[in-house]
Parts: structure tokens; C-alpha cells; sequence
């Protein structure tokens, strides 16, 4: 089993033993501290528009971006995710997806992560919508 440490309280287990091994996530991330929800963030800018039509990259960079302003509200970021929750429209968009999560992620030690294909999200254009649960210190 691989246990990696990342900031004081988090940890990492990659491979528990009996599970296949992990690509691009992490099955278990442990740790003490106080839990900070974000909710599903959507492709919209500062303003409310739309931004990536149709484009599951652009859609995708825009949806970390919220993110991280809203893991900055609390003083975190994205060493402190412990979970991303996908949801998608289309599953063949996962690895463009993906591809610009790793802008934003430790990639040596990803969040632990679910993805889901939907009918639909909250409006017919968007692509992806993406929660979080990170970990705060315990203070």
C-alpha cells in the first residue's frame, strides 16, 4: 500500500490492498481538520456568462477556476481537496476534463474522485459540473 502525506492533514492511500491500482485519482484521502463543502461549480464567469460553448476544455478550465476562488474564500486550495465529484453530459469528454483538472491539481497526488455521465444539468449548454470537499486545519 502507498500512503503519500500532503500538508499535515491529509494522506493519501493509492492502492489499498485488494483494490486494482488508480489512474489519475486516489481511492482513499484521509485526515483531521475542519471540512469546507463547494458546491457544484458550473462554467460561468464573474458576471454570469457562459464561458467554453460547446467546448469541454474551456468549460472544464473555467469550472477549477471558480473553484479555486471559492477554496481561496475559505484559505485553501487545491492541495486541500480531498474529493472532486464530476458530473457530465457526455462521458467521452472525460479526458479533455481531466486533462485541464491537472492544471490545478498535485497530479502526483490527486483528490480521491467519482465521475458521473447525466441526462442533464441545470441548463443545456453546460458540459460539466464539479463539487469538492477539501480539508481545512483543525484551528
Amino acid at each position: 500500500m502507498t500512503e503519500h502525506r500532503t500538508l499535515d492533514r491529509l494522506t493519501h492511500l493509492s492502492d489499498p490492498e485488494g483494490v486494482a491500482p488508480s489512474s489519475g485519482y486516489t481511492h482513499v484521502v484521509t485526515g483531521t481538520g475542519q471540512v469546507a463543502a463547494i458546491s457544484g461549480q458550473m462554467p460561468f464567469d464573474a458576471s454570469g456568462e457562459l464561458i467554453g460553448a460547446g467546448d469541454p476544455t474551456a468549460q472544464a478550465r473555467q469550472v477549477f477556476q471558480n473553484m479555486e476562488r471559492c477554496l481561496a474564500a475559505v484559505g485553501a486550495d487545491f492541495a486541500h481537496v480531498m474529493k472532486l465529484t464530476y458530473f457530465v453530459t457526455d462521458i467521452a469528454h472525460v479526458p479533455q476534463i481531466l486533462a485541464a483538472r491537472d492544471e490545478f491539481i498535485d497530479i502526483a497526488r490527486p483528490p480521491a474522485s467519482t465521475v458521473v455521465q447525466v441526462v442533464a444539468l441545470y441548463r443545456p449548454d453546460l458540459l460539466l459540473e464539479v463539487d469538492a470537499l477539501a480539508l481545512l486545519s483543525a484551528e
